[in-house]
């Protein structure tokens, strides 16, 4: 594990969102699924925005999935990012459902499109966190 990102802003987990960073930890994205409607919620809270039950159990997504929406910056917003510019952040529409917020690594900006199909890639950036990211899976 290399050190913590330098002047980045860590995760700060809070009771419902802890077991999501201790999983992430272990490189296995899960989400929570409701016990009683089955509804996959993320992000993680305390009760399914479904039907309002509190009780769920945290099930592994595959990792897979397609750019739903991106935007790709070009100007650093926070002086700790300059050195990653141009970086794209995305939507993720996952073959399970949730849409997840992430980065997308691994091509060029201008090569992500909507539609492009995605798999989970791990960053681990020390302080015990690794961060869920996506790369294009290459097309045989």
């Amino acid at each position: 594990m290399k050190p913590a990102m330098p002047g980045k802003i860590l995760p700060q987990p809070n009771a419902d969102t802890r077991p999501f960073w201790d999983f992430c930890r272990r490189h296995e994205l899960r989400f929570q699924k409701c016990a009683a409607c089955g509804h996959l919620r993320w992000p993680a809270s305390f009760l399914c925005p479904m039907c309002y039950e509190k009780a769920a159990e945290w099930v592994q997504s595959e990792g897979k999935g397609t750019v739903y929406s991106y935007v790709v910056y070009h100007q650093a917003f926070h002086p700790a990012f300059a050195g990653d510019i141009p970086y794209v952040t995305a939507v993720i529409a996952l073959e399970e459902g949730p849409h997840f917020l992430s980065a997308i690594v691994g091509c060029a900006p201008e090569a992500v499109h909507c539609g492009m199909p995605v798999e989970l890639t791990w960053e681990d950036v020390g302080e015990g966190f690794s961060l869920p990211k996506f790369k294009p899976i290459q097309q045989r």
